[in-house]
């Protein structure tokens, strides 16, 4: 059983819920000791005078914070402590807004909250199914450590998830601070249309457990083959970058892969139909329909892909609002792409309402 990292209560208007912080995530790195090479010696980092190469002691050491070449502001551990804010007891939702908003650079560390009682659950569920419903996120900063946070409450499926953010004045400005970026007037035309057209022949549902480390897998396989004796196989060298000579040609390589990857995957290819028994032959107006049907079918599918490209380019709460009007259910716990997908299936249309 995990334990609760920080306690404290969430408040929201005048409402306010105990809560415990919890960990969501746990490093699996594989971690390495130094050793001097030739021997099982540990190599200690220590605090040392690089002008004397004399140890110091931790309580010999203050902080200095350099406002010139060889020039500090020396600051005591205790002066610190003095303006440091105090343990904050709460999580002041001070601000709802919509979870699209916030840019994925935003997001730092994901913690769970869970409520600390049986009898604090109602409000807790209470506050979950409001943002789950209204596709929002609560603002809010708190204290742990001895650092404020800026945070984001939002809603999973039974929990409230607690995401640390960056202060705007972290983060940077990609146009001021990187080289190069691609100008307007590229990624368009037939390009275009076959990188959206790989996009969707690689398109599918979310499954994290599809997904491995890897690089710590192989980290693992070689200390264990060193350990045994044996030899490991080197990795395979990185591609080179796709030329604008040979991008159509790589373009339309890729797309022919990932179909063939699709036929290949189990479930993925279509059954065969079965052959008709001897002397069960249609009848010809029957036969005669079917061309149209074919056509309909076609026309049915291009229909579908039209309405599904559309409804792309909506937001969450919006999708979620077409399919309220479409009685879809099940929608409170479909993630953005399951109710695309759900509503392409439905006809994905709005509904005309009458005037009362």
């Amino acid at each position: 059983m995990a334990r609760a990292i920080w306690t404290g209560v969430i408040t929201f208007g005048l409402v306010t819920v105990p809560v415990g912080l919890y960990s969501a995530t746990e490093d699996h790195t594989v971690h390495f000791h130094q050793l001097q090479r030739g021997t099982a010696d540990r190599i200690r980092n220590r605090r040392v005078n690089e002008r004397t190469g004399e140890e110091v002691g931790t309580g010999e050491i203050v902080k200095g914070y350099e406002v010139g070449e060889g020039e500090y502001v020396l600051v005591e551990p205790e002066e610190l402590d003095e303006i440091a804010p105090g343990r904050s007891q709460t999580i002041d939702i001070t601000d709802f807004v919509d979870l699209e908003e916030i840019e994925p650079v935003y997001f730092d560390r994901t913690y769970y909250l869970a409520p600390r009682g049986k009898e604090y659950t109602k409000v807790y569920e209470l506050l979950r199914a409001a943002l789950a419903r209204s596709n929002r996120v609560g603002v809010a900063t708190f204290v742990m450590r001895g650092k404020q946070y800026l945070t984001a409450l939002r809603a999973e499926d039974k929990v409230l998830v607690l995401q640390t953010l960056h202060w705007a004045d972290e983060v940077r400005d990609p146009g001021k601070e990187l080289p190069e970026l691609p100008s307007g007037r590229a990624g368009k035309g037939k390009e275009l249309d076959m990188a959206l057209q790989l996009v969707d022949s690689l398109s599918g549902p979310w499954e994290p457990s599809r997904y491995h480390d890897t690089y710590q897998e192989k980290v693992r396989e070689l200390v264990k083959a060193k350990a045994e004796g044996e030899e490991v196989a080197a990795a395979e060298e990185a591609p080179t970058a796709t030329s604008v000579v040979d991008l159509m040609q790589a373009l339309q390589g890729s797309i022919d892969q990932a179909r063939g990857r699709e036929r290949k995957q189990p479930g993925s290819a279509r059954k065969a139909a079965p052959k008709p028994a001897a002397g069960a032959s249609k009848k010809a107006a029957a036969r005669k329909e079917q061309p149209k049907a074919a056509r309909a079918s076609s026309a049915s599918g291009r229909e579908r892909a039209a309405g599904k490209s559309e409804l792309r380019q909506l937001s969450k709460a919006e999708l979620y609002e077409r399919a309220t009007e479409n009685d879809l259910p099940g929608r409170s716990k479909m993630s953005r792409q399951e109710l695309i997908d759900a509503l392409s299936r439905a006809g994905g249309r709005r509904k005309k309402t009458s005037a009362a």
